[in-house]
């Protein structure tokens, strides 16, 4: 074929026709593919987020306040209890609560200082988020705090106490020690960088520990209550014997005092009759005395009268006196007569 001819050219199609047919199927494609992941999104999240997501009006419990996140921020409007109202897929809703709350932290294993593992079964933590730090608390550690700020927390605390205890400590000598620890703990670094959350208790339950540990403890546990049964029963004796000897001084000074009122009062007896004798002795000497003084006046009276009497014819008059006393007159014929009839007489 000569060169020089012309080619015979191929008819092509229409560009706007072509251009417009691709650019609807990527549209399709696009649309296709938003709703693919709108159904793997939906697929992957839990019933409860797929009805917030959905849902327009929602319920706030009592005892919690509504949070809000819109295109995955947090917004600072915070609800009371009760219906409100938010866009659906824009705006997702969290309840959190603000009254008492008791989290409990289970199966937690720890060393202590000698190398023995043992585990807390469980561990009850009472707290409590305020309502003015909902926002600051929520927007630093998320709806999950607590898993920071108490789980975590408490396995962090109990091995530290336990790694600086031994197993002795930890079991019995320190056990009614650790609520306060844990509760101090907490609560300090709470204050520090979450000051919303207040912790009211912390409630720590026996660790488990190995069996053979813990036989030996229950045989410690037993020795020692037969020795505080043994210490009890001498102090017992020694209280009865205290009591015995008490009541044996009480006695001793009873009777001792019953003596004492007894021979007070003979005492009494002895001294009022010997006042009284005194008394009779003073009045005899008294009445003596005055029968003396008497006589004696008597008597000095009586020789004073005499000495005035002492006159020469009072001698001759008792003179006179004495000789007719003596002397007998005789009548008739014979003196002697007379004198036999006298002596007859």
């Amino acid at each position: 074929m000569d060169s020089n001819q012309p080619r015979a050219e191929t008819p092509q199609p229409p560009q706007g026709r072509r251009g417009g047919g691709g650019n609807g199927f990527s549209a399709i494609l696009a649309v296709f593919l938003s709703f693919i992941a709108i159904f793997v999104m939906m697929i992957n999240q839990s019933p409860s987020t797929i009805r917030n997501g959905l849902s327009i009006l929602h319920q706030v419990p009592e005892g919690h306040v509504g949070v809000y996140w819109k295109g995955g921020a947090l917004q600072k409007t915070i609800t009371d209890p009760g219906f409100h109202l938010k866009l659906p897929f824009i705006t997702h809703y969290e309840p959190v609560q603000v009254t008492l709350q008791t989290d409990q932290v289970r199966d937690i294993s720890c060393g202590t200082k000698g190398g023995v593992m043992i585990n807390f079964e469980k561990i009850e933590v009472v707290h409590q988020l305020h309502k003015d730090h909902v926002h600051d608390t929520l927007l630093n550690y998320g709806v999950q705090y607590d898993n920071t700020w108490i789980y975590d927390k408490i396995h962090h605390e109990i091995n530290k106490f336990c790694s600086s205890h031994s197993l002795q400590q930890v079991y019995i000598d320190v056990f009614d020690q650790i609520d306060e620890k844990m509760k101090d703990a907490l609560q300090g670094d709470c204050k520090r960088y979450a000051p919303g959350i207040e912790i009211m208790s912390v409630r720590v339950t026996k660790p488990t520990i190995p069996e053979s540990i813990r036989r030996n403890f229950e045989q410690m546990e037993e020795e020692r209550t037969k020795v505080l049964i043994a210490i009890e029963k001498q102090r017992v004796v020694e209280k009865e014997a205290e009591t015995s000897k008490k009541k044996a001084i009480s006695e001793a000074k009873k009777i001792a005092n019953v003596s004492k009122i007894l021979m007070e009062q003979k005492l009494m007896k002895k001294n009022s009759a010997r006042k009284q004798q005194e008394i009779e002795n003073q009045i005899y000497m008294a009445r003596e005395k005055s029968l003396a003084n008497a006589y004696f006046f008597c008597v000095l009276k009586e020789a004073k009268v005499n000495r005035l009497k002492l006159t020469p014819q009072f001698l001759e008059l008792k003179f006179i006196e004495a000789i007719a006393n003596n002397t007998k007159i005789f009548f008739g014929e014979k003196i002697g007569g007379n004198q036999q009839r006298e002596r007859a007489n």
